[in-house]
């Protein structure tokens, strides 16, 4: 196969997890006999530094042509006035509006080997298999608003159609897991959520076979946290699944370990990990690669079709944390603690049939 993939490593560890994810695809692509062809584009902070525009045409029309598009991170203490004219965030909404991606989706699987290394108790988080799936261009981010010196306000909004194509993208995704979704509103408070409960139920009846239950926000959050197990597939409004995915991505321990993947209809869609650009620890080789290398699997399977190499890079990191290696954020004192490259280098080989260390 070839297929033209898009790389924006944006700012902060961005550039570095990205580095490790193309590692992954161009080991695959040579094991496989495939041509993925990477060029780079701005995107974020240094975008703004280098074009006055977080996100400048060239890279919107780059990523139009493209067959995916990977992502790494935006941001950081050098644009992070809110109330700045342009700011790194600007170019993830656009990137996400101008290529029409409106379903989000975040799986959060905790590792056998990981049970450890979260702060919820094992017997809590194991078999933690769920899926989110965040609508993306509607919502609050997306209404009108207004900012004054006294006063302001954002407009949570929601249009039928928007909320029939992701319950749809919800549904779907449960019928290949275990046929359950939860649709997660504020029902009982926001006209915009009792709106969204509509029209999921009317959805649900095209499929008989998954269970639906609705919850208010809050309790989903408290339930993700003591029955996480329970849940199969989340369905949310973009505020909502902004939050709760990151409440989620606790339970494998880090934000470095999730991936995620960004949909529309028949467009290339954007992968990234989950976490931010943690400036902090930019440049330290600290920071934690899974997240992007996952990315690059869903890549693979979700725009690519190769169903097969995207559960050879699964089973790789697999195998990777089986042998005890872990970067900083999920070392304990028994683990073996390696850097980002180093990391991206074991699951390369491991890819390549070859474990050793």
């Amino acid at each position: 196969m070839r297929a033209k993939i898009v790389l924006l490593p944006g700012d902060g560890i961005g550039p570095e997890v990205v580095a490790q994810a193309v590692k992954v695809l161009r080991t695959v692509a040579e094991k496989y006999g495939h041509d993925f062809q990477f060029s780079e584009s701005l995107i974020g902070g240094v975008a703004i530094d280098e074009t006055g525009t977080a996100l400048p045409d060239e890279t919107l029309n780059e990523c139009k042509i493209a067959d995916a598009v990977l992502l790494g991170a935006v941001g950081g203490p050098k644009w992070s006035d809110p109330s700045a004219a342009v700011r790194p965030e600007q170019g993830l909404l656009g990137i996400r509006e101008g290529l029409g991606l409106y379903a989000n989706l975040r799986p959060v699987h905790v590792y056998d080997e990981l049970v450890n290394s979260s702060s919820i108790k094992p017997e809590t988080i194991s078999g933690v298999d769920l899926l989110v799936v965040r609508e993306l261009t509607g919502g609050i981010y997306f209404g009108a608003r207004q900012e004054g010196p006294q006063t302001a306000y954002d407009t949570m909004i929601y249009a039928e159609a928007e909320v029939r194509r992701i319950a749809r993208v919800a549904f779907e995704a449960a019928m290949k897991r275990n046929r359950k979704v939860a649709s997660v509103d504020k029902a009982n408070v926001l006209a915009s959520s009792r709106l969204w409960r509509r029209v999921v139920e009317e959805v649900a009846t095209d499929y008989p076979e998954v269970t639906l239950e609705h919850m208010l926000v809050d309790s989903a959050a408290m339930k993700l946290i003591r029955y996480p197990a329970d849940f199969d597939v989340i369905v949310t409004a973009n505020m909502f699944g902004d939050i709760l995915t990151d409440e989620a991505s606790m339970l494998s321990g880090s934000l470095g370990m999730l991936p995620s993947a960004s949909i529309g209809d028949g467009r290339p869609g954007l992968y990234e990990p989950v976490h931010g650009s943690a400036p902090d620890i930019a440049g330290k080789g600290l920071a934690n690669p899974i997240g992007a290398i996952a990315s690059s699997a869903m890549l693979l399977e979700s725009s690519l079709g190769l169903a097969a190499e995207a559960q050879e890079v699964e089973s790789a990191i697999k195998s990777v944390l089986a042998d005890g290696y872990r970067t900083a954020d999920i070392a304990g004192q028994e683990d073996k603690n390696v850097s980002t490259e180093e990391m991206g280098e074991l699951i390369l080989r491991a890819i390549e049939g070859g474990k050793d260390a």
